[in-house]
């Protein structure tokens, strides 16, 4: 596996084979930003379920945003080797389009670490929501596109992530 630079990256997760969290207690806290996107692939009966406000469980798109934003808060209790960090503020978006249900999530934090995780864990958890919301409707939902759409801030410097 190379990084960007061409030079094999340090496994900093693992020592002598054994998983390991790093050690960030003597990295700065600094202003970090993480933003990132998941799509929910509606089949028609989805779709007419969620537009025509017959869905017995309520309305999955508000739902989906609240959980999206617990989500971002419960990372490190997912993502086994993920620092728990204060989130400082959190965003999740989530619209009705002609290609399905998207979800676009961004995460802030002044800490050592980055939020990377805590964006793709809201995006995850507001599709999976959405998906929990309508599946009455129709099983054959689809999740995809989970991808990081953007993060400033950290040693590795920011990213922004080629559109599609």
């Amino acid at each position: 596996m190379s990084g960007q630079s061409g030079k094999t990256p340090e496994l900093t997760h693992f020592v002598d084979g054994l998983p390991r969290m790093v050690d960030v207690s003597n990295k700065a806290a600094t202003t970090r930003t993480a933003s990132a996107e998941a799509w929910v692939i509606l089949p028609p009966e989805a779709r007419a379920a969620l537009q025509g406000g017959s869905n017995p469980k309520g309305d999955p798109l508000t739902v989906a945003r609240l959980a999206g934003l617990a989500g971002s808060k419960k990372t490190a209790d997912l993502i086994l080797l993920c620092h728990p960090i204060p989130v400082t503020g959190a965003d999740v978006q989530v619209t009705l389009e002609a290609a399905g249900v998207h979800i676009v999530t961004t995460v802030k934090t002044t800490a050592p670490t980055g939020v990377e995780m805590e964006a793709l864990t809201a995006a995850s958890i507001a599709a999976l929501n959405v998906y929990d919301m309508l599946k009455a409707a129709s099983k054959a939902i689809e999740i995809t596109g989970l991808r990081l759409l953007s993060k400033t801030g950290g040693k590795s410097g920011d990213y922004q992530a080629p559109t599609s």
